[in-house]
């Protein structure tokens, strides 16, 4: 026999079993959920264009060609994802893509086929000041583009009542695309714009307004994210590897990401994920180097050559040994000499030596990388210490430090630009 729901039964009765239980009566509360009713036959037809086929190529043909923003890992008219680990440059390198929109030039080997554009850039991670340190040294500020828009999120403990917050971000955002006339669109990062897009129900949501704001306003859009933070680093990076749901790329229309190489911690990869617009050219076989520098006032990204991404990848012995790595740096940080850890661990007090001193020069140097704000003599003084690009094409270089230089083998496919263009004076947006 089958019995009503608690919310079914009237309300005396629910106080009645309450009242038996000595339980004070809470009644529950009820949604007050609108009607559902059956779409109107206008309502409906509107959802698809119906053509045949043959109408359908012909009108593609009269589209003009979408022109690359940032050579074929993005294009006009695009939803694009930019994915990558906590720390490694993602802010940094769309802000410099921001700019050279703006200005209408590409950072090579990435072209710009589009004219100068105005570009909106929604920035919920850094301050004002964080933004300034970024892009000043010393008294010389970096000159932006007059194009180029940035919008900086102020917090509202209180939101209005009865808005939704993630309604009212995106109302914000269609406000200011409108203020600055924006034709780009970039958001520093998804996981502020909506919370929890693990949940496949919210990152349908996202996604549709994004959708909708790109199509409304004929926008090209590109978003940041994060990986999981606990990625295996033996693996190549794939779309699996995108933090929240899998509908968050599975609507955009191109993704690439910012791989961290384990071969030499300054150096940085960029990989192609997801394209519609153009084959893949930078796919796991031909990942594009690239490391962060600072020589003015305009932190940025300098590209230096391609590789194959498993040079770049931990092997199983350097991940084992990255792991025992962790678990002495732990034992270290709780108080316990080396001596102490070499007898509970049973190892050699120089290896515990060699290790934590190859844990630290990593943290060092990629802390180094990412804030780009040391001074000359600091910054030289670092790239001593740490390992330098040219080791790549002779493994010697690197192999006395077993812990850094692991997976180094075969790395000699790496092309290096001539050394009197890697180290020129930054132009704010190279042609």
């Amino acid at each position: 026999m089958s019995t009503n729901p608690s919310s079914e039964r009237p309300s005396f009765i629910e106080q009645l079993r309450a009242e038996s239980r000595g339980l004070p009566y809470r009644p529950a509360k009820r949604k007050n959920r609108p009607e559902r009713r059956l779409p109107s036959a206008e309502e409906s037809h509107r959802l698809f264009t119906f053509e045949k086929g043959n109408r359908w190529l012909e009108l593609a043909r009269r589209e003009p060609k979408a022109k690359m923003l940032f050579g074929e890992l993005w294009h006009q008219g695009e939803l694009c994802m930019l994915f990558a680990d906590t720390n490694i440059g993602k802010s940094v390198l769309a802000v410099q893509i921001g700019e050279s929109i703006a200005r209408g030039q590409g950072i090579a080997p990435f072209a710009c086929q589009a004219p100068p554009a105005r570009v909106l850039y929604i920035d919920f991670e850094l301050t004002g000041a964080q933004f300034g340190q970024r892009y000043s040294n010393g008294g010389e500020d970096h000159q932006f583009s007059d194009n180029f828009y940035r919008a900086q999120y102020n917090f509202i403990p209180d939101p209005p009542p009865n808005v939704d917050e993630n309604d009212l971000l995106i109302a914000a955002i269609e406000y200011k695309v409108q203020l600055s006339k924006a034709t780009v669109l970039i958001i520093d990062n998804i996981t502020c714009l909506r919370g929890g897009t693990e949940n496949s129900v919210v990152a349908l949501s996202l996604m549709k307004s994004l959708k909708a704001l790109k199509a409304d306003h004929k926008l090209s859009i590109l978003v940041l994210a994060h990986t999981p933070k606990r990625r295996n680093a033996t693996q190549p990076i794939s779309a699996d590897d995108l933090h929240g749901s899998k509908l968050l790329i599975n609507f955009a229309d191109s993704a690439f990401t910012i791989g961290k190489s384990t071969a030499n911690p300054q150096l940085c990869y960029l990989k192609q994920i997801k394209q519609r617009n153009t084959a893949q050219r930078y796919g796991p076989d031909n990942v594009c180097l690239c490391r962060i520098q600072k020589p003015g006032a305009f932190l940025h990204f300098t590209f230096e050559g391609y590789s194959a991404e498993h040079h770049h990848l931990l092997t199983r012995s350097a991940a084992s040994r990255r792991q025992f790595a962790n678990k002495i740096a732990g034992l270290a940080a709780a108080g316990l000499s080396q001596r102490d850890i070499s007898k509970q661990l049973g190892i050699g007090l120089a290896t515990v030596n060699r290790l934590l001193r190859c844990m630290n020069e990593e943290k060092r140097c990629a802390d180094v990388q990412v804030c780009g704000c040391a001074d000359e003599e600091e910054r030289r003084a670092d790239e001593e210490r740490c390992p330098d690009d040219t080791g790549y094409t002779n493994n010697k270089s690197v192999r006395s430090n077993s812990f850094q230089g692991e997976g180094m083998e075969g790395l000699t496919t790496f092309v290096p630009l001539p050394q009197n263009q890697r180290n020129h004076k930054h132009k704010a947006a190279p042609a």
